[in-house]
């Protein structure tokens, strides 16, 4: 299962995650620490590309579509 979930980390390296996670067991986990001033840019850019590309994704062609994906099972349940 991949799934990713948003964190913060202090100084001590102690890590708060942004929201509860339940697991079958110990897990491995990839922790990737984000550049604050870069990290700035990339939501800049997300945010100008997700209103470029609106007008082509929230459409009812779009949603007919896709609308096969709502009845596979949710693989984080």
């Amino acid at each position: 299962m991949l799934r990713t979930v948003e964190a913060t980390i202090d100084e001590h390296g102690h890590v708060t995650l942004g929201e509860p996670v339940k697991v079958p067991r110990t897990t491995r986990v990839l922790l990737t620490i984000l550049d604050d001033d870069a990290s700035d840019g990339l939501h800049e850019a997300m945010n100008l590309a997700e209103s470029a590309l609106a007008d082509g994704w929230l459409n009812p062609e779009e949603d007919e579509a896709w609308k096969h994906l709502a009845d596979l099972p949710d693989l984080d349940k």
